[in-house]
């Protein structure tokens, strides 16, 4: 840390009234149960904190489980429950939200501290296995030790009590309901060398938290967390309301340990195995089976761009070069319960995640990463912005965007969306193919579309590589849209991925969002597999 950074947040510290960090970081770690009138906390302070920590070797979290709850399986795990009687803030008339911890044990092996806040003092929630119910999992809580600790919460709002809205476990993931009140995707605090090709991904741990009812709105909550791995700690703090769908107000200040090659900011997690454009993992028998159908970026020159996603052979990055965007989100576009037919999971009621920056985050790139999964239940896909300029020790990162939690996403495109991409196997029916060509066909709808015989619509389309033919847009009257479709010529050898770049427009004026894809041809010697023309 330089002097000068030291003696603004010791400045800073003086100025609020809190007591010196190196004394309050004493206090923090050597605090017991039921610490009488608290500590004083505010977010100043908790920046502090990770400041100092950032200076100090990182700490293992993780612990080895005691034994009752070393080895539980799923459900074992899922029959502890929290006494909703023993909800903070039950008690409170007014208040909008409650709140309940989730227990250790299973996947989450790393102890989180939970304190919460009143009138500006920290009071920890110490460990007391009477607020869980422990049901049929066997567990006798009277074995665990009494410093145990929880493994994150869980937020209900007064809409349904009994359902919760939000929820943060694991490493420094957390989730949130739309208007469907249905949980899908993720998000997490901090990404750390995902898909590096010289580093491992680094997965930071939200170690302890502090919750408070906002003292402005006692239609919102205020989550603090402090974020710590071996390459950064970070002081967060979440202002989350519920109103249509759930809303998070971030501010994030990062404070690196050491050099990191790649810095994921606000990142989405989600699943896409198959989907109308991509059915290779198609023994299921729901044709469709995602999170989320797209990547959604509103770029900082106004343009709005859909990438729809893949379950790719192997794994895919792809960046998108641009200076603070306007937002950035993995929505699910497709709400049509016919085309998922899952009556258990609902896929079409999975909310999207929009990411919406305050301020100017500068110069950077919006990074995509998908990885091939034959399993709906692991995460396959990450979104998040990486600064241009390396994150290093000594620095202090701030950045601040809010999340919106929905159905349909906040910030939409004036011009006509991109609602469908599917491919399959080029050339003309009826006619004998005589060489490979994969097509590729774009719906777009809503906007400012012209319908009608009498319009001409032309799509513009680029390629990197190979070649385009058989281009068309013709409406689409059960879409109240148009129609793109136009096939892709591979060149004969290789197999390096093909950037396809499709929007229309009527004279010069453009009419929808850019389509943006990424095609991987396969190898010359399996594309007659895919051509029944040269089978003859």
């Amino acid at each position: 840390m330089k002097r000068r950074d030291f003696l603004k947040i010791t400045g800073a510290l003086g100025g609020s009234g809190l007591l010196p960090i190196s004394t309050l970081l004493a206090a923090a770690e050597h605090a017991g149960p039921g610490n009488g009138a608290g500590e004083p906390f505010d977010y100043a302070w908790l920046k502090g904190l990770a400041r100092k920590l950032s200076t100090q070797p990182p700490r293992e979290h993780a612990i080895e489980l005691p034994e009752p709850i070393r080895n539980l399986d799923w459900d074992a795990y899922q029959a502890i429950q929290y006494r909703p009687d023993h909800a903070l803030w039950r008690d409170e008339p007014g208040s909008a939200f409650r709140a309940q911890l989730f227990h250790l044990g299973l996947h989450f092996r790393t102890p989180v501290r939970i304190y919460e806040v009143v009138d500006g003092r920290a009071h920890e929630l110490d460990y007391d296995p009477s607020r869980f119910d422990f049901g049929e999992s066997g567990v006798d809580g009277e074995r665990l030790p009494k410093d145990l600790g929880y493994a994150g919460f869980r937020l209900h709002h007064r809409d349904d009590w009994k359902r919760d809205v939000a929820a943060f476990l694991g490493a420094s993931y957390f989730r949130a309901v739309s208007d469907s009140m249905q949980y899908g995707m993720s998000a997490r605090g901090l990404a750390i060398d995902t898909a590096s090709a010289s580093r491992e991904e680094e997965f930071p741990d939200f170690t302890r938290f502090w919750l408070e009812r906002s003292p402005d709105d006692e239609a919102s909550v205020i989550v603090h967390a402090l974020l710590e791995s071996p390459s950064v700690t970070g002081a967060y703090r979440f202002v989350i309301s519920d109103t249509e769908g759930v809303v998070m107000d971030v501010d994030a200040a990062l404070y690196p340990r050491r050099p990191i090659e790649r810095l994921g900011v606000a990142p989405l997690t989600s699943m896409y195995m198959v989907g109308e454009n991509d059915r290779d993992a198609n023994w299921d028998w729901r044709p469709e089976i995602h999170d989320s159908d797209g990547l959604s970026i509103h770029t900082d020159s106004g343009e709005w761009i859909w990438r729809p996603l893949t379950n790719p052979e192997r794994l895919r990055f792809n960046a998108f070069g641009e200076r603070s965007p306007h937002g950035f989100g993995l929505l699910q576009r497709d709400r049509d319960f016919d085309h998922y037919q899952d009556d258990g999971v609902f896929y079409e009621r999975r909310p999207g995640v929009w990411v919406e920056p305050r301020g100017d985050w500068g110069k950077g790139s919006i990074q995509l990463v998908e990885l091939p999964t034959l399993d709906e239940t692991f995460d396959n896909i990450v979104a998040f912005w990486n600064p241009a300029e390396p994150a290093k020790p000594g620095e202090e990162l701030l950045f601040g965007y809010r999340l919106y939690w929905c159905d349909t996403s906040p910030a939409q495109p004036s011009l006509a969306r991109c609602v469908a991409t599917r491919t399959g196997l080029g050339g003309v029916v009826g006619q004998r193919r005589e060489y490979f060509s994969w097509r590729f066909v774009v719906d777009f709808a809503g906007g400012p579309m012209p319908l009608g015989e009498d319009v001409e619509v032309e799509p513009v389309i680029d390629a990197s590589r190979g070649r385009v033919e058989i281009t068309s847009a013709r409406p689409l009257d059960a879409i109240e849209g148009y129609r793109a479709m136009f096939d892709v010529v591979p060149p004969d050898e290789g197999t390096e991925p093909i950037t396809l770049r499709l929007y229309l427009k009527s004279g010069d004026r453009p009419l929808t969002e850019t389509w943006l894809y990424e095609w991987t041809p396969p190898p010359a010697e399996e594309r007659d597999l895919h051509n029944p023309g040269h089978l003859e």
